[in-house]
């Protein structure tokens, strides 16, 4: 395969759809490769469209990532017709499933958020790492996984609200207690009933705060932190402020524990 051309060097140019997966690659291939995503910081991956600066990424790249159709449907259809050979669709890995799952993400079938659990996030590395030829190898170590689980522990029995349902295979990785969620997996507002038992289930639980997105922060969550006497409490699952670096993803994980712990403040 002919690398694309940056500066003098050649080196591989890997474009992903959204910024977690731009994380994932980044740190798999560090500056052996030329690293670019599509998704604005204003924007969900829900959302993401391709203007003609996009297409003109997705052409020159040597590789592609995606999540897949059922995430991302409205790039889908381009997507697609990319050659198997340069791209690759994340939910087509063998990934670990979330056990966290709720009725919310039923439309898509599964859960794909799965960059929040760090055993994905090594398993798309290496498919990075395997498609370009490199030498296969872990992002984020057993060991700094394990360092990520011990500072979560003691809150594995707190309750919290979320303002998007995303957060199941973070739940999962790291046995937490699953939030219930004011929207849905697309961002979508839910029904009468959902926010009533929502409203019900967060004071019968004892619920410490209430979890806001920067894409998200719509004032349906102001609201019930208000009804509720909740703090809002910023938690970012897709890395906006994240430098994309060779130690990118532990840095993120590092950051999403952070964020969580001061729920509970």
């Amino acid at each position: 395969m002919a690398w694309a051309q940056d500066g003098q060097t050649a080196k591989p140019r890997v474009v992903t759809t959204i910024k977690p997966l731009a994380i994932i690659a980044k740190s798999a291939l560090g500056d052996s490769a030329v690293v670019e995503y599509l998704q604005s910081n204003n924007q969900s991956a829900h959302d993401l469209s391709l203007p003609v600066s996009a297409l003109m990424k997705l052409d020159r790249a040597d590789l592609v990532l995606w999540i897949g159709a059922d995430f991302e449907a409205r790039v889908a259809k381009t997507l697609n017709r990319i050659p198997s050979s340069r791209r690759i669709t994340v939910l087509d890995l063998p990934l670990l499933a979330s056990h966290a799952e709720t009725a919310h993400h039923d439309y898509l079938g599964v859960d794909p958020h799965v960059w929040l659990n760090p055993h994905n996030a090594n398993i798309i590395a290496k498919a990075i790492q395997n498609k370009l030829g490199r030498p296969s190898s872990n992002i984020i170590t057993h060991r700094q996984i394990a360092d990520a689980a011990a500072q979560l522990s003691p809150f594995a029995k707190q309750y919290y609200l979320t303002h998007h349902d995303a957060f199941g295979h973070f739940v999962s990785a790291f046995n937490l207690s699953p939030g219930m969620s004011i929207r849905d997996a697309s961002g979508g507002q839910q029904g009468a009933k959902t926010q009533y038992l929502l409203r019900k289930t967060a004071s019968k639980n004892n619920a410490r705060c209430i979890f806001v997105e920067p894409q998200y922060a719509d004032k349906d969550a102001s609201v019930l932190a208000q009804q509720l006497q909740l703090p809002l409490k910023p938690l970012d699952p897709q890395g906006f402020d994240q430098p994309l670096t060779a130690v990118g993803y532990p840095e993120f994980l590092n950051g999403l524990v952070v964020q969580f712990k001061a729920c509970f403040d």
